[in-house]
């Protein structure tokens, strides 16, 4: 059984940017392949997620193409631009650092500081 987990402000840009990352995908394709990518723990609602890759679309750090899904439907697909690619690095970067912040944190002991 899987423990969903919160989706922190500031997360879902990162998420969809490494799921298109992976290989181009239509919107709910995306949707998906986080919750695979995060083992289920993560589910985005379609009404976050649209909004969000139409702003990434506006910064140039996605592109997309019409084409036909999985169930013979139009359907929009998403890609990575190379502006993209810089800023999925910038933020896996900075989420890291904020990872190792919070685990030197949350394991400090009274007396060690």
């Amino acid at each position: 059984m899987t423990i969903q987990a919160a989706l922190l402000p500031g997360t879902l840009d990162l998420l969809i940017l490494k799921a298109v990352s992976l290989g181009p995908k239509h919107g709910y394709g995306v949707l998906l392949r986080i919750q695979q990518m995060s083992d289920g723990a993560l589910t985005i609602e379609q009404g976050a997620l649209y909004p969000a890759l139409y702003r990434l679309e506006k910064q140039k750090l996605l592109s997309s193409t019409w084409g036909t899904s999985e169930n013979n439907r139009r359907a929009k697909f998403y890609r990575l631009t190379a502006a993209g690619r810089t800023r999925l690095r910038e933020e896996m970067a900075n989420w890291e650092r904020t990872v190792s912040a919070m685990t030197a944190a949350l394991k400090t002991r009274p007396g060690e500081v």
